[in-house]
């Protein structure tokens, strides 16, 4: 989760919202990114899915685990399905548009052929506190 942090940093460096991923493959780092959405309209899970499917000449992240500092949206939750990760660790819910276990929790619905395990609120507060900053300096 340091590194999605670290990533969500990056963001927040270049005017982009700070969310940050990073995505763990048998123990390794295999990929990591933060928001594009102002520059090319993508999350930080879409570019990290990206990133580590190219790596590993894959689209199925069986036996990973996703490290993101804001519990994903429907868009999110659904690419992890797709990708077939194993869990995904996040640090701050979103009560307007988390879709992994506030407001509805896709990656868990029983009807979908793939579920991941989720682990919630790992370095909440740095992760909420970094986009709070973030959103008071722009009002």
């Amino acid at each position: 989760m340091q590194r999605a942090l670290e990533q969500a940093h990056g963001a927040d460096a270049v005017a982009e919202v700070p969310v940050g991923a990073a995505l763990v493959f048998e123990g390794r780092l295999i990929a990591e990114a933060h928001n594009l959405t102002r520059t090319i309209a993508d999350h930080a899970e879409l570019v990290t899915i990206r990133r580590a499917a190219a790596r590993l000449g894959t689209t199925r992240l069986l036996g990973s685990t996703l490290y993101v500092t804001l519990e994903p949206c429907a868009m999110c939750a659904g690419a992890l399905v797709l990708a077939k990760v194993d869990r995904l660790v996040y640090a701050a819910a979103d009560p307007k548009t988390g879709m992994c276990g506030s407001l509805g929790n896709i990656v868990q619905d029983p009807r979908l052929n793939h579920r991941l395990e989720v682990v919630a609120g790992v370095l909440a507060e740095p992760a909420a506190a970094l986009l709070r900053t973030f959103f008071r300096s722009r009002r």
